[in-house]
């Protein structure tokens, strides 16, 4: 909302004001004194500035406009402040419902009405009055208070949406390229670490051949053992794994990094201390590689020095290298690709750091990247306990202020009256009803009763205060607070048991699977019949008591008749009232799930593009001549070993030429797999979501086809479900069945998660098994028919 919007509130209330006073009186002939006016008008224009700037001092506003509005009508006629002091007062109380948390919001509430209190206390006296009007204040308050909490909330959850699509709608558009970036990154530290030093070793083995004779079988070995670990990698590269159960710490990554190079005969110290798991570990192991690579290409034998200091602001990498020793042959000079300093740069970028390379003054080089530390991601603290405390006891003394001149001038004006007013019971029974509807999301059912209970409390407390004001104000009253629950928890009426049923191939359940919180489905119809009957009994009953007790000159029939009519007139149109705000939010939650898996879908199917691209690329050129090195190294054959080695890191060299110019045309793309799950995963944690996705060791790497692709797409169906909750996929294989457990996933008890769910499997003869606690299993059987598996192909 605008400046404008700020100051015509103000300038309607004021207008408001005048019409009510002095307008009225002047329009029957009596003329206001200049004083009054003049009071009138200064309370009207302090009102009025406080009002204009309530968004950036909502509690001050508060403050001043109730004290203006008090001060104002002790010398004015009544009606004089009517409007000011109570919409003036609202409105600043709702500018605090919505701009501060609840907490304050409810104190000032609290605080307000107290004041109130005390202050007409301190002016008239304990009276003998009903002060239902106190009673309305309070309850006029209170809506205000609950629909700015209202405002609040729905304000920061469609915030929440809106940023949630925007990061899914980035990420949908980033994540091919993030993936080709991933891909061609790890490809060159495969090849910058792993193929260039079997070339140095093996150019080292040739250089000293004839002093040094074992040194060629130690380098034959070396090539061996390293081509299969290349072997290993690079199919790591083409399908990572989603989690990260075995991997080892970022602490014994380094090390054992360190220890790999060291065992090249290079002279490496290191202090690390450990690292969490993150952008940050990958970044500093990243680093930290290609500096150690670059000494044992461009600077054999010189001695390193490796640094990782993590901090609470900040994480140090540094590699420092002394010069290379006299005579030492760079083996691995021009076998770089000029890529290195632009991984290095764009690893630390990604973390959120910087990274410096250069020479330094004694000759050697040093590598120092600054990373995020432990205090890089910040969490809004919430409020310290002393501002409470001295929100509570400011209150207080604004609270007790209007007792002090009862305390200090006199204190003997106190009514001699012994019977209770009605207003007391009144106050006691609204306090009852708010208290329901407090618990009427923990226990609707109790919070119900509560509500109709105490809704035939109220004509015995007219009866026994002597209730002299309008006879069908009370119980009006009493229904607005049934009506609000109505309206604000309708799915609530009936309340449901949470069980778990097996989807057939049908998806009818075979037990039967009743309504679950946070479904889609509404509760049984014969729940709202029923409630809405027991809230129209009650209450037609309750006025109808008021209304004969007082005494009335209609048939009795017609009170009958009269008080049912309304009542269930005013219930039905609070339940559907209810009932279209509950269908507007998940109609509205629908669309944003939707929207969100659409956008899922396209960027996995976009970046798994991606990645069989390059791997294909990977299978007919790298991985064949690696097979060649190995082959070679085997036979013993040392010469064969370092060219086929070289004609790898060509292979991979040329690769990673081709791998930018990675632009799919509009033809057809292939289907992701359970080798997916990774890049499903990571659009998944990118727009907010605690994925955990694990993998057994029963499960084999190559599924029948048919099998794979339906299990993907279930998977990707339950966690792009949507919910705020952490979600957790777990795959398993017992018996020829794959089993996929998904916890976590509240949303995919929804009918149309179910429906969608059982199409996936049904065609393959598996099942769905909803269970509490937002738990799904699926089962697939391994055995596929042969013309489902020939389709899914």
């Amino acid at each position: 909302m605008n400046r404008t919007d700020d100051r015509l509130f103000p300038v309607l209330l004021i207008c408001a004001q005048a019409v009510v006073w002095p307008g009225v009186p002047l329009v029957r002939g009596a003329v206001p004194p200049a004083s009054a006016l003049l009071v009138a008008a200064l309370v009207a224009g302090v009102v009025t500035a406080a009002l204009a700037l309530r968004r950036t001092r909502p509690v001050a506003t508060l403050v001043v406009v109730a004290a203006a509005c008090a001060l104002g009508a002790g010398p004015l006629p009544a009606g004089a402040m009517a409007v000011l002091g109570t919409a003036g007062v609202a409105l600043a109380l709702f500018t605090v419902a919505t701009e501060h948390d609840a907490f304050t919001a409810v104190l000032c509430v609290v605080a307000l009405a107290a004041w109130q209190l005390l202050q007409g206390i301190s002016l008239h006296g304990l009276s003998d009055r009903n002060g239902l009007d106190l009673v309305l204040t309070a309850l006029l308050y209170a809506a205000v208070c609950g629909a700015g909490l209202l405002v609040r909330r729905t304000r920061r959850a469609r915030r929440a949406a809106e940023q949630l699509l925007k990061r899914a709608e980035s990420e949908r558009h980033r994540l091919p390229a993030v993936e080709r970036r991933r891909m061609e990154r790890e490809l060159h530290d495969i090849s910058a670490h792993h193929l260039t030093a079997v070339v140095v070793t093996a150019g080292a083995a040739l250089g000293l051949r004839d002093r040094r004779p074992e040194l060629a079988e130690e380098a034959l070995e070396f090539a061996v053992e390293t081509g299969r670990e290349v072997t290993r990698a690079l199919g790591a590269v083409r399908a990572p794994a989603p989690s990260r159960g075995d991997v080892p710490s970022p602490e014994e990554r380094l090390l054992d990094l360190v220890a790999g190079f060291r065992r090249l005969d290079q002279q490496v110290d290191c202090e690390i201390d450990p690292l969490p798991d993150g952008a940050v570990a990958e970044a500093a192991y990243g680093i930290v590689r290609e500096a150690l690579t670059n000494v044992a290409r461009y600077a054999p034998g010189a001695h390193t020095r490796v640094l990782c200091r993590y901090g609470d602001t900040r994480t140090d990498v540094v590699v420092t290298s002394t010069p290379p020793p006299a005579g030492a042959v760079a083996h691995g000079a021009g076998l770089g690709g000029g890529r290195g300093q632009g991984f290095l740069r764009s690893r630390a970028r990604e973390a959120g750091g910087t990274v410096q390379s250069g020479p330094t003054a004694e000759g050697g080089w040093e590598v120092r990247a600054v990373l995020p530390g432990r205090t890089a991601t910040t969490v809004e603290p919430s409020a310290p306990r002393t501002y409470r405390v001295a929100q509570v006891v400011t209150a207080a003394g604004l609270v007790l202020q209007p007792l002090l001149p009862v305390l200090v001038i006199r204190a003997e004006d106190a009514s001699s009256a012994t019977r209770v007013s009605a207003g007391v019971f009144f106050a006691l029974l609204a306090a009852g009803q708010a208290v329901a509807l407090l618990w009427l999301r923990r226990a609707p059912r109790t919070a119900y009763g509560m509500l109709l209970g105490l809704a035939l409390l109220w004509p015995v407390a007219m009866a026994v205060g002597n209730y002299s004001g309008p006879v069908l104000l009370p119980p009006a009253l009493s229904l607005l607070a049934t009506c609000a629950a109505l309206a604000m928890e309708p799915t609530r009426t009936a309340t449901s048991r949470k069980g778990r049923g097996t989807v057939s191939k049908r998806g009818s359940a075979a037990r039967g699977v009743p309504h679950e919180r946070g479904s889609d489905q509404p509760p049984p119809a014969r729940g709202h019949v029923t409630t809405i009957l027991l809230t129209v009994l009650v209450h037609a009953a309750a006025a109808t008591t008021a209304v004969l007790d007082r005494g009335t000159a209609a048939p009795i029939w017609t009170v009958i008749a009269g008080t049912t009519v309304s009542a269930t007139l005013t219930g039905t149109a609070a339940h559907l009232t209810g009932g279209l705000r509950t269908r507007r939010r998940q109609a509205d939650r629908r669309a944003h799930d939707e929207r969100l898996a659409a956008w899922t879908e396209e960027a996995v199917r976009d970046a798994w593009t991606e990645r069989r691209r390059i791997a294909a690329g990977l299978e007919t050129t790298v991985l064949a001549r690696t097979a060649d090195m190995v082959t070679e190294a085997e036979a013993g054959r040392l010469d064969a070993t370092a060219t086929r080695a070289r004609e790898a890191l060509a292979a991979m060299r040329a690769l990673l030429d081709t791998v930018p110019e990675g632009e799919t045309g509009p033809g057809l793309r292939p289907q992701p797999t359970l080798q997916a799950l990774d890049l499903l995963a990571h659009q998944l944690r990118a727009t907010g979501r605690d994925i955990e996705i694990r993998l057994t060791d029963r499960v084999p790497e190559r599924l029948p086809t048919a099998v794979d692709l339906a299990a993907y797409r279930a998977a990707e169906t339950v966690l792009a479900a949507g919910g705020e909750e952490p979600a957790m996929l777990e795959l398993d294989v017992d018996n020829d069945m794959l089993t996929l457990t998904a916890t976590g996933v509240p949303h995919a008890a929804d009918s149309a998660v179910r429906e969608r769910l059982t199409t996936r499997v049904a065609a393959l003869g598996g099942t769905v098994t909803t269970g509490p606690q937002g738990t799904v299993r699926l089962r697939l059987p391994l055995a596929v028919a042969p013309d489902n598996e020939e389709r899914h192909r």
